[in-house]
């Protein structure tokens, strides 16, 4: 049955853009996704259409044309999205900025540094997320990021990646204050938030770095910060640590510096804790 509503019609012209396929079959794939475009267009470029090869070329068409409609001649290169043209790609998409939405933003679409996308990864990361037009686009990021408090799986690659994008090209490390802002980024929601019922950790943490480290943040320490951070709040009382353990001198400092003030188990740890 052709669409009856000026909008459904709408959405048949957008999904032929979109896919190259016929008035008829859009309507039909419409209508099996009751009339939801991204999810017809998602079920399309799946393999429902039965033509792999074009459909992939369709899609790729399509991002591809649609990042060059981002781009600002006078300023980006032809396969890189600035700065300013990024920051106003994520406005239009309703991204905060100033909080984790932008870190996954920057993984999805796996962002060598923050603030600058890429052809490739513009258009790989909304191919395999099967996001077709900007609408659908802001439904999707929302979807991530309301997982990012839930999902430890999708925390870790979002967190893993903010490492990668956020320290200079030619550097192995992040610079401390760098680091300790992705830290409050990340730690705080819609993020995953380090603390418990008794402990603000993320804070704990942020002091301790104030008051007794200076030195840079490679990516082994980078990483063992989320596994310390996965395992403190399972366990407030640190009793998972001890002294032989393999964690870095910086989080055996830092335990050593909460004992100092009562927080964690003040006796001797077991080496089988």
């Amino acid at each position: 049955m052709a669409p009856t509503s000026t909008s459904q019609k709408a959405m048949t012209t957008q999904f032929v853009q979109l896919t190259g396929a016929s008035d008829r079959t859009a309507q039909r794939y419409l209508k099996n996704a009751g009339y939801k475009l991204n999810e017809a267009v998602d079920a399309y470029f799946s393999g429902g259409s039965g033509t792999s090869t074009p459909t992939t070329s369709a899609l790729d068409t399509s991002l591809n044309q649609m990042f060059d409609k981002l781009r600002d001649d006078s300023r980006d290169e032809k396969n890189t999205l600035g700065l300013d043209t990024t920051m106003a790609y994520l406005g239009d998409l309703g991204v905060n900025i100033e909080n984790a939405e932008l870190l996954v933003v920057m993984e999805l679409l796996q962002a060598p540094s923050v603030g600058e996308i890429t052809r490739k990864g513009f258009v790989d990361g909304w191919k395999a997320s099967g996001a077709a037009t900007r609408q659908a686009h802001v439904s999707h990021i929302k979807s991530l990021v309301s997982s990012l408090s839930t999902d430890p799986a999708y925390f870790r690659k979002v967190y893993r990646h903010t490492f990668v994008a956020s320290k200079e090209p030619t550097q192995k490390a992040l610079n401390l204050e760098i680091a300790t802002v992705y830290w409050n980024v990340l730690f705080s929601p819609p993020g995953w938030e380090w603390k418990t019922k008794n402990q603000e950790w993320l804070q704990l943490w942020l002091k301790f770095l104030e008051e007794k480290w200076t030195r840079s943040v490679n990516r082994d320490m980078w990483n063992q910060i989320l596994e310390f951070a996965t395992k403190s709040m399972a366990d407030e009382t640190l009793s998972f640590w001890n002294e032989d353990g393999a964690w870095p001198s910086v989080i055996d400092d830092f335990v050593a510096w909460c004992k100092e003030r009562g927080i964690g188990k003040s006796e001797t740890m077991d080496l089988d804790a």
